[in-house]
């Protein structure tokens, strides 16, 4: 994986011939992963993958018809030692070292690229997995070559992390090296988590990665909430997340604002959208400000004008008049 790359690429095998489909995702996946791919017999072979390349991290996801991949004793003579975080499959086995190693859909295992072993897809649910260098991961797991021998049940610092994986389709993020670094290193975190981080590193990753990605998971529970009209309570949403009212709370007070606040932009965010449509070009304000979850029309015009600096109607027929 190229340490210092950047971008996201589609693979697709639909119009390819299929006599063609395996050369093409072996060249994608030797490029992103060094992984070698072949077919499985009586398979007819089909793929709709996605392939981000951030610096420090390779993530590949998508469904796709069964295959096999891995890294065979010649191959490994390079040298290449990176991890890969099956974080989500359908299902499938491990063939290592004369074990046939079974992993249930939705479990993750983490391989070495070190290793001669090849996994088969059985399944076409379709994949998410991660490939990142072995360095930064060594002094967060207790016993790095331990943790690459057995899948992961599913577990909460999993489902946390392919939730904060959403966070890596943000370009403009990630174009500021000082924030993509943090988000990598927070992927970092949950995967020691996920995997079995040292009892000492533990705490310190639970208090960056998983609250980090925690934060991310509710903020896009609230956006959901409020584009599907859901009352958004801090009780609620906290019994949704497996957490306390207060520790959300807390999170938000950690990036110096707080719940109501939060919650309040995101309503004036979606009432700004609402009024600025194009294709809505007469949307009332009363009718903007109650698909926004704004109950008093009156409230809802004083925090309009306090946040965007105009009234509602004002922005109205300004972006009427743009058009």
């Amino acid at each position: 994986m190229a340490r210092t790359s950047f971008g996201t690429f589609s693979l697709s095998t639909n119009g390819v011939p299929e006599a063609d489909r395996i050369r093409v995702l072996r060249e994608a996946l030797g490029h992103v992963m060094r992984l070698d791919v072949e077919a499985v017999p009586g398979h007819p072979f089909h793929a709709d993958l996605t392939l981000r390349i951030v610096p420090g991290l390779g993530i590949v996801s998508g469904p796709h018809s069964p295959f096999q991949a891995g890294r065979s004793r010649e191959p490994i003579a390079d040298g290449h030692d990176d991890l890969v975080l099956l974080v989500r499959t359908g299902g499938g086995v491990l063939l290592r070292r004369n074990r046939e190693i079974p992993v249930a859909a939705g479990d993750s295992i983490l391989l070495s690229s070190a290793d001669a072993g090849t996994f088969l897809f059985s399944s076409g649910a379709g994949v998410l997995a991660l490939n990142f260098p072995r360095a930064p991961l060594k002094p967060l797991l207790g016993d790095i070559d331990a943790s690459h021998r057995n899948p992961v049940p599913r577990n909460d610092a999993l489902r946390l992390l392919e939730d904060y994986l959403s966070v890596l389709e943000n370009d403009q993020l990630l174009a500021d090296p000082v924030l993509g670094r943090a988000v990598v290193a927070h992927v970092y975190d949950l995967i020691a988590l996920a995997v079995g981080a040292k009892r000492d590193i533990a705490d310190q990753a639970g208090q960056r990665g998983l609250a980090a990605a925690r934060l991310c998971s509710i903020k896009a529970d609230i956006a959901d909430s409020l584009h599907r009209g859901c009352d958004i309570s801090v009780g609620r949403l906290a019994a949704r997340q497996r957490v306390t009212p207060r520790y959300i709370q807390m999170l938000f007070e950690s990036e110096g604002t707080t719940f109501t606040r939060f919650v309040l932009g995101e309503r004036l965010a979606r009432a700004h959208r609402l009024l600025t449509n194009p294709n809505v070009p007469h949307r009332g304000i009363a009718a903007a400000a109650f698909d926004a979850g704004f109950g008093d029309l009156s409230h809802f015009v004083r925090s309009f004008r306090r946040a965007y600096g105009a009234r509602p109607s004002d922005v109205r027929h300004r972006a009427a008049g743009a058009r």
